[in-house]
């Protein structure tokens, strides 16, 4: 049987060795309406297909916790922590869950000889942890589940074994145009029907084979009675990842590169060695290119960026974040640039081109509906042509500010960081030359969201180790093998600054993960109460 995509075919008596599965595919079924009980019709979607998805809870239960450990994918990132509730209450030795309390499943290990599940469970804010035996029976229904996922992830923890998954369209990402295969405007939800693919290597071969499930071919089990230490052993980034620190540097040769083609990632071709030198965590500035109409570009910067940067004003839509954006290191000058009538008296009604310096937030009484209320306001100072006149703007007030700016220093980015809260708006005022070809210095306008932590791979080329870089451990999928080579005390060369572009969907997985625990505060009421 011919591979599909590899120039290679299986012969009768053939030995592979099965190193894995995946999802190749994605066939949809289309409902109408957002009724699972009416289909208009079937697509195929590929794993890559854009577009954020909630997931739908499966409302068929499963029967015993040992189930869920066989067709629920449990790992360590945060996809694989899957939410479940009881109907029933269950009794354990000190402690008992009640019906329709949530339960997070975090992973799965041996204890005293029994296979149990690792679970935490928040009650009256307090975090319980618990295990629960795979023998554990009883019916365990899906929790809904709030966050929104790609196609990809879905694909890799959301959908069960033997079963589909039911997902509804979050945000479509890219305007509609004929080659989508989903309708246009489409808000329903996809029955997703998964394609299996067998990954595979074969004796004497460095590749990977991918052999699709619906392959028409039978197979014999010849494990037991086979020295399977001739095949090799394909390790994905994280695979290198969890290994200990001690374990670094090595030497692996790429069987499978990335996709990708941006630099230095299309340096990275099936063949190539490569030494791996350390693994650890590292500061990005996740920043938005500034525009007004979409798609943006999305940027990962690193602190190495030895570019600097001019500060370009913000816009500020309401009183509040007027002062949300106040800091104490200057004083937050404004021109307002769209027109606000106060309904009481004791507020300012503003004008276009009206200017402020915003001082303080404060309570103020005012008369309303013929009762005194207190409400929350902005102390301001409005700038006129040779004084300063004292106004109150009301918290709730929707105009619409540009910030003026009089600082006219340039940066390096760990200085911005360090002196300013984010977010802020910066442009490129000198590029970083020790980069080949900076894309940030393109761009008009940047944003900087936030500062997060990201897991990176040092490597360089095994054969011309003349300089290194920093690889993402989550978002570049690569598959390495060993090589025996004695690389210790190898010191890595001078490290290059890559700036890394990331796509719409990579920019909402950033966002959603980094600092969940922190919100931002709740917009105040339109009216004062």
């Amino acid at each position: 049987y011919e591979m599909f995509g590899n120039e290679c075919c299986l012969s009768t008596g053939e030995v592979i060795k099965v190193i894995g599965f995946k999802i190749n595919k994605l066939i949809a079924t289309i409902c109408e309406n957002n009724e699972v009980n009416r289909f208009s019709a079937k697509v195929e979607l590929p794993l890559n297909f854009p577009g954020l998805y909630k997931v739908v809870a499966d409302k068929t239960p499963y029967l015993s916790i040992e189930e869920i450990t066989r067709k629920v994918s449990i790992g360590p990132t945060r996809f694989g922590h899957p939410c479940f509730y009881s109907p029933e209450d269950i009794k354990l030795a000190n402690f008992t869950i009640k019906h329709g309390e949530q339960i997070t499943f975090t992973s799965v290990e041996e204890l005293n000889g029994t296979m149990s599940v690792n679970c935490v469970m928040v009650r009256n804010n307090q975090t319980h942890s618990f295990t629960l035996p795979l023998s554990q029976e009883g019916k365990f229904y899906e929790c809904e589940d709030d966050q929104i996922y790609t196609l990809k992830e879905i694909a890799e923890w959301k959908i069960p074994k033997c079963r589909n998954r039911i997902v509804k369209l979050f945000n479509s990402l890219h305007l509609w145009d004929s080659s989508n295969p989903l309708p246009e405007n489409f808000d329903g939800c996809l029955i997703l029907m998964p394609v299996y693919e067998v990954q595979a290597v074969m004796k004497f071969r460095k590749d990977i084979v991918h052999i699709l499930s619906d392959l028409d071919v039978e197979v014999k089990d010849i494990t037991d009675c086979y020295d399977i230490s001739s095949f090799l052993q394909p390790l994905s980034l994280e695979d290198v990842f969890e290994r200990t620190s001690m374990e670094f540097p090595m030497v692996v040769e790429i069987m499978e590169g990335p996709s990708e083609s941006q630099k230095p990632y299309n340096l990275l071709s099936t063949g190539k060695e490569i030494i791996i030198y350390k693994k650890y965590q590292a500061a990005r500035v996740l920043a938005s290119e500034i525009r007004s109409d979409s798609p943006k570009r999305h940027f990962l910067i690193p602190m190495s960026y030895k570019g600097k940067f001019k500060r370009r004003p913000r816009e500020l839509p309401t009183a509040y974040d007027l002062e949300i954006a106040r800091s104490e290191k200057e004083q937050l000058h404004v021109v307002a640039t769209k027109a606000f009538a106060s309904p009481h008296k004791e507020f300012f009604s503003v004008s276009v081109g009206d200017q402020f310096l915003v001082q303080q937030r404060q309570t103020s009484e005012i008369l309303y509906e013929g009762r005194k209320k207190l409400v929350d306001v902005l102390a301001c100072e409005q700038i006129l042509s040779d004084t300063y006149k004292k106004v109150l703007l009301p918290m709730y007030m929707e105009g619409s500010f540009v910030e003026v700016i009089h600082d006219k220093k340039q940066y390096h980015l760990s200085e911005i960081c360090k002196e300013f809260p984010l977010p802020f708006n910066v442009k490129v005022s000198v590029r970083d030359l020790s980069i080949e070809e900076d894309v940030l210095a393109a761009v008009p306008g940047l944003q900087f969201e936030e500062e997060i932590t990201d897991s990176y791979l040092l490597i360089s080329s095994a054969t011309n180790p003349v300089e290194s870089w920093e690889i993402p451990v989550y978002r570049l999928h690569m598959l390495v093998h060993l090589l025996s080579k004695d690389v210790q005390g190898v010191v890595p060369p001078v490290t290059k600054t890559a700036v890394e572009e990331i796509s719409e969907e990579q920019y909402y997985m950033v966002r959603r993960y980094e600092n969940q625990t922190l919100h931002p505060p709740p917009r105040p009421p339109k009216k004062p109460t």
